[in-house]
């Protein structure tokens, strides 16, 4: 018997140690191997278990410390289905929500570093056809999928990489933007924290298809848990030959490095990753040159979250087709949602593009946790917009989002319910702005402190129509004249607050929206 129970940080710090301790000395159920897993991201059940027995795998959850002696017993007993916490099978639940599980279809299964059990379960099956293939055939198949940067902007992969194959250099490189800094977004860590070596076999895929024996991922300072799980997975692949002098004994070279970040939001942009990543300050440059022609020390350069390069290891394995089948128009493949807020089953989701937010959030997610109507939800960050309850029939794809002003960025949701104050929260938006911006513009440096003090006039009653359309003004410059999407996207959450919820403002819809 196997028992499954995840070491991911998020289940780690609500107690999944101490349900991993207590099942170690449970006297029934002595025999059974216990493996740390990363979560499959059913969060609300935290800490899960999973229990592998005569070839049936079931799990459990939410089980603290407390509930272990008796489920043990339950176990043991083999009269584990009626037990308070049974949840069945793990797998047939995630199918039943309509998840497809590709990038994330090892995560929570396996524990993290465990070779021969990612291999068991595909694993380093698109890396072998890549291997097999021209470079050009790679870049060929990724664009067929696809495939879009699933960091926010969604820019086609397959361009990206064309590029970097096309410039001639005799250094290229492969870097992983693993600076997952956005509000709501988890999906980077808990793939790096729960199975590794996907992302490996995306970057070293991105290495043959462009002729980059070099990556690098660039990892947030506030993710200790991965950097740990990263540079142990790093070893084994090594080991294992999937990196190294002759990879899978290709004759190709490729090797990763894990470099850590130090706290700043706007080095998740890729600029100034770059240029924090060769030592200086993380200000964003200036385009052209694009990265992909004059990137991490001035060397054409693959640039991708870590989504979209874990992404590419299924296409190659399973064809690009499969994946182009799924998904909404020019919206492709699958999304990693990750709910949270206020929401009562808060998690991870890879679903087809096209679900809609109401299906996500009222059906999927269970509504709002407080039980109180859903009033909105902030979709693709910090930066994203104040999607209404109105619109949440929208599906989930690049242009239909963009079709409602907002976006998907890297796919958080946030939700919140009637009890929200609108106006505060666009204040948040330009305080967030203002605190993370790197200064190099002044669009972005100095509005979003004029655009505080604005709506500082607005909560006060304080000429509140003039201050409105100051704001407008404020923010169309923002979006005008910001060197970067830091600033430019800043405003988005200002004007959906402002065009939807004109009410928290003090004004009439109609006012606010044609003003």
């Amino acid at each position: 018997m196997k028992i499954y129970i995840p070491i991911d940080s998020a289940a780690v710090s609500i107690g999944a140690n101490e349900t991993a301790d207590a099942f170690t000395r449970q006297d029934a159920i002595a025999d059974a191997e216990i493996v740390r897993t990363g979560s499959r991201g059913f969060y609300w059940l935290e800490p899960m278990v999973e229990i592998e027995h005569e070839n049936r795998r079931v799990g459990f959850g939410p089980v603290e410390a407390a509930d272990v002696p008796e489920l043990a017993r339950a176990i043991a007993d083999g009269g584990f289905e009626s037990h308070p916490h049974y949840l069945g099978d793990i797998d047939h639940m995630l199918r039943a929500q309509g998840q497809r599980r590709m990038t994330f279809a090892r995560c929570g299964v396996i524990e993290p570093t465990d070779w021969s059990a990612f291999v068991a379960r595909g694993g380093s099956a698109g890396l072998r056809a890549a291997l097999d293939n021209s470079g050009q055939a790679i870049v060929d198949a990724v664009k067929e999928s696809g495939l879009r940067g699933r960091g926010g902007a969604g820019f086609p992969t397959g361009i990206k990489w064309q590029t970097v194959h096309d410039t001639a250099s005799e250094t290229k490189y492969v870097v992983c933007n693993a600076d997952e800094g956005d509000s709501g977004t988890y999906a980077d860590r808990m793939l790096m924290e729960g199975d590794p070596f996907t992302l490996f076999e995306g970057m070293a895929i991105a290495g043959v298809a462009v002729g980059a024996e070099h990556g690098l991922i660039y990892l947030r300072s506030e993710y200790p848990d991965a950097e740990r799980v990263l540079k142990r997975a790093l070893d084994v692949a090594r080991a294992e030959g999937m990196l190294g002098d002759s990879v899978l004994g290709s004759g190709k070279r490729f090797d990763i490095q894990v470099r850590m970040g130090a706290g700043a939001y706007i080095c998740g942009e890729e600029t100034s990753l770059l240029e924090s990543l060769e030592g200086k300050r993380g200000l964003v440059r200036f385009k052209p040159p694009l990265p992909a022609i004059q990137g991490f020390m001035g060397k054409p350069t693959v640039i991708n979250n870590v989504i979209t390069l874990a992404s590419v290891p299924a296409i190659m394995a399973q064809g690009a087709p499969m994946y182009a089948d799924l998904g909404i128009n020019r919206s492709r493949g699958t999304l990693t949602i990750q709910l949270c807020g206020n929401v009562a089953r808060p998690g991870l989701y890879e679903m087809p593009f096209g679900v809609t937010l109401d299906h996500l959030i009222n059906e999927i997610g269970g509504g709002s946790a407080s039980g109180r109507p859903v009033r909105t939800a902030q979709v693709g960050g910090p930066l994203g917009a104040y999607v209404p309850a109105a619109h949440f029939d929208t599906p989930l794809g690049y242009e239909e989002m963009a079709d409602k002003k907002a976006m998907i960025g890297h796919g958080g949701v946030v939700v919140f319910d009637d009890t929200v104050d609108m106006m505060q929260q666009a204040r948040f938006a330009m305080e967030f702005c203002d605190i993370e911006s790197c200064g190099k513009c002044t669009p972005c440096r100095v509005g979003s402190v004029r655009a505080q003090e604005v709506i500082d006039r607005i909560i006060a009653d304080d000429e509140r129509e003039a201050n409105i359309e100051l704001l407008r003004e404020l923010c169309d410059t923002m979006i005008n004249g910001s060197l970067c999407a830091h600033g430019g996207m800043a405003p988005f959450p200002v004007l959906s607050a402002l065009n939807h919820f004109s009410e928290d403002f003090g004004v009439r819809r109609e006012a606010a929206v044609t003003s």
